[in-house]
């Protein structure tokens, strides 16, 4: 991947966008022959439906099944749109089981249907199988192509197992022992078989296994898989018995994509399934105007705030200038706090009965946070202003960064508790909550101090 940020590099990307748009096939075919799978990947991201389609169909059968693998399933179900059927249903039957389930969340049901109905019956059944999982499941998520021992079998015959199962398997490293039940009871890494003695049973190398439901959330399964640092953690029914593998890039792919979703509502957009360059304009106008229209009917807040203290606004002028300073630190303040708890909520460091202990550390932490700004407010506006409008500053930025990192702190949590996207809670909306109420607060410290 190194290479993709070279300027070696760069000119090829140039070199094949220039024969595109010229149509010189013959020349472009000459181009794309000597790169890498992983060379090609960074073109879809930059690429045209059409163009994309065009550069696909030149590559080697390998080569293109190397490619459609690594993509994301966005990309995979807009490839399709510029394939010829009989191509479609080579890519979709070549795929691994787990892939296959999500590219179909993405397929028109038409499509997705035919698709299904064209697979040999046991690669049917194990889709089915996956997709009968909820949506963002782990069981959505994993793979049913692993190999398995048993308790009572030796190590040169989980071996065996092993070997046999070369051909279908996904990840063959962590192999889970199983009970006459299909019960987990332990796994066993294939470094450990290999430094086995033939005839040692496979308990004497078995350790404790860490595990996850199918039916729970991808992303906190995904999380013990990489804080835990395993290659692979089993998934198991409501009984405990083995119904497939979640590895190590499966889990990567599901973090990486909640990280992007909670960066983009954090930002106040919705989060693109395609790379930038790849997504259509209008799609890119509608991930963000929702949001644009929520904030914007929530500034009417701080309008409204403005109207009320109007008169003394008209009283002490220079109040006036300090009315961006406040709300870009209160909003700023607050979504430090929101970021990081939302952050702490992903990592499994919070949760939301933890909301005293949160409150009571962000309340200390905008408090001291509020007092070195607002000693530095103070000093600055008493020597260029009054000693009283320097403590208006002063004594509003104490109380407004106090206010925000208590609200932005705990705003995550009450999304938790109440099962909604903490991202979306968060930053957008704590800075239009903290405008009008930082606005207010101003006011009433001014109307106190200078007795208006």
């Amino acid at each position: 991947m190194a290479a993709q940020s070279t300027p070696v590099f760069d000119g090829i990307i140039d070199t094949i966008e220039q024969q595109l748009t010229a149509r010189d096939l013959h020349a472009l075919t000459h181009t794309l022959a000597p790169l890498a799978p992983a060379d090609i990947l960074p073109l879809f991201d930059r690429l045209s439906l059409r163009k994309r389609a065009i550069v696909f169909r030149l590559l080697s059968k390998e080569c293109a099944l190397q490619v459609f693998e690594s993509l994301d399933p966005e990309l995979q179900s807009d490839l399709f749109a510029g394939l010829h059927d009989a191509d479609v249903a080579h890519l979709f039957a070549e795929l691994d089981p787990d892939d296959r389930a999500r590219l179909l969340e993405e397929l028109p049901a038409s499509l997705a249907n035919r698709l299904l109905r064209g697979l040999p019956e046991q690669d049917r059944l194990v889709t089915a199988t996956i997709l009968g999982y909820p949506q963002g499941s782990t069981g959505r998520r994993m793979t049913t192509e692993c190999v398995t021992t048993r308790v009572g079998l030796t190590v040169e015959q989980s071996l065996a197992r092993v070997h046999a199962g070369l051909d279908t398997a996904e990840t063959v490293y962590t192999i889970p022992v199983l009970d006459a039940g299909r019960q987990v009871v332990g796994v066993v890494s294939l470094r450990d078989l290999l430094g086995a003695a033939a005839t040692a049973p496979v308990e004497s190398c078995m350790q404790s296994a860490h595990t996850a439901e199918a039916v729970e959330p991808a992303e906190g399964a995904a999380r013990r898989c990489a804080d835990l640092a395993l290659l692979a953690l089993p998934v198991v029914d409501s009984e405990h018995r083995l119904v497939g593998m979640l590895t190590i890039d499966d889990a990567v792919r599901v973090l990486e994509r909640e990280e992007n979703e909670d960066t983009a509502r954090q930002g106040g957009t919705e989060p693109l399934r395609r790379p930038y360059l790849s997504t259509p304009v209008r799609t890119i106008v509608r991930s963000r105007v929702v949001w644009l229209l929520v904030l914007a009917i929530g500034a009417t807040l701080t309008v409204q705030v403005l109207s009320v203290f109007e008169s003394t606004l008209e009283q002490v002028t220079v109040l006036a200038l300090f009315v961006p300073l406040l709300i870009g630190t209160g909003g700023n303040t607050g979504n430090q706090a929101a970021t990081t708890v939302t952050r702490a909520l992903a990592l499994g460091d919070v949760r939301p009965k933890d909301v005293v202990r949160v409150l009571s550390r962000e309340l200390r932490t905008g408090a001291m946070l509020g007092l070195l700004l607002g000693g530095l407010g103070f000093t600055i506006a008493s020597l260029i202003y009054a000693p009283n409008i320097g403590a208006v500053i002063g004594l509003t930025l104490l109380a407004v960064c106090t206010l925000a990192a208590a609200v932005g702190g705990c705003m995550p949590l009450l999304a938790r508790a109440v099962r909604v996207d903490p991202a979306v809670f968060s930053n957008p909306f704590i800075s239009t909550f903290v405008d009008a109420t930082g606005l207010i607060v101003y006011f009433m410290i001014a109307k106190a101090i200078l007795q208006l």
